[in-house]
């Protein structure tokens, strides 16, 4: 273990909107090097919670604390300044920018070079930017870009736009990395891909990733620990084995009538399929049991390859 990785302890989080109720005394924590997933029903809160940790809301209450920081008071850029970098669900990237100059902006909060000095093109200006190109190559190259890095971002299909904002995320050499929903609106094989490379990222980097994920096959595969969110509260939190048969979280996903059902892992292939099933068709998924329109919850929880909106 990197012993410069600080450990991300989330205490007591309470985030209020008016009269909403968005978190609730939320409280997890992040082993440094480890992959920790947070999942939960549409309105789970997990949004709201990616967004406390990286300083776009402020929360009520609570404390969040990075090794020795306590984030909850910080700007994001100064968070970002600590090593916390993240993606978003819906991609944000400069769609008429090249992939390399996207991947540049993520140098920005390492640059030492004044504007002055950048603008005049002056020697410790041209080394420093020399620098931030050679490693901005190599991360191309570990997420399988360096093809594309004279592209135009916009040009690019979805999945590979998906890869160049976890690519800009890692220029910025974070020490924690928030990840939400990465594969969301991939292809089966667009899946495969992106969790190898977040295998990929953690082995070779050892850095903490936090994730946000509906496809329980990718959180059961890569996850260390789960945590689980519902109504802005936690209800379960620990080893994914265990959270996928916690009878909170079966009835969080798939309503009371699924009692003694277990989540669907899609990439073990096991016996930890779900066994509810709607009473009106036996061969009708376990998705059917609970009625998503009526309960505004997804069904990520099943496995399914679906995009699902946190």
């Amino acid at each position: 273990m990197d012993t410069s990785i600080p450990r991300l302890d989330v205490r007591d989080v309470t985030v209020r909107f008016a009269g909403l109720t968005a978190l609730d005394t939320v409280g997890f924590s992040v082993e440094p090097g480890s992959v920790h997933a947070v999942i939960g029903p549409n309105g789970a809160g997990k949004s709201t919670c990616f967004n406390v940790l990286s300083g776009v809301y402020r929360a009520t209450s609570g404390s969040v604390r990075f090794g020795d920081a306590e984030l909850t008071s910080l700007a994001p850029h100064r968070i970002a300044a600590l090593g916390v970098a993240r993606t978003f669900q819906n991609i944000a990237l400069s769609p008429r920018l090249s992939v390399r100059d996207n991947l540049m902006l993520g140098r920005h909060r390492l640059t030492r070079a004044g504007f002055l000095s950048a603008g005049l093109r002056l020697p410790q200006a041209r080394r420093e930017a020399a620098a931030h190109g050679e490693r901005v190559t190599e991360i191309a190259a570990f997420v399988g870009l360096s093809e594309r890095l004279a592209t135009p971002v916009g040009l690019l299909p979805y999945g590979v736009q998906k890869r160049v904002e976890l690519a800009r995320a890692l220029c910025m050499e974070p020490r924690l990395l928030l990840l939400d929903e990465p594969v969301a609106g991939m292809t089966g094989g667009e899946r495969r891909d992106m969790a190898q490379l977040i295998v990929a990222v953690r082995e070779s980097l050892g850095i903490s990733i936090l994730l946000v994920e509906h496809d329980m096959g990718i959180v059961m595969r890569l996850a260390d620990a789960v945590t689980v969110l519902d109504f802005g509260r936690r209800i379960a939190d620990g080893p994914p084995g265990r959270v996928q048969n916690d009878p909170e979280v079966i009835r969080a996903y798939l309503g009371a009538a699924a009692e003694g059902a277990a989540i669907k892992d899609t990439t073990a292939g096991n016996a930890k399929s779900a066994t509810a099933r709607s009473t009106e068709d036996e061969n009708t998924t376990a998705e059917t049991v609970k009625d998503e329109g009526a309960t505004g919850k997804d069904e990520g929880a099943t496995g399914k390859d679906e995009e699902v909106a946190s």
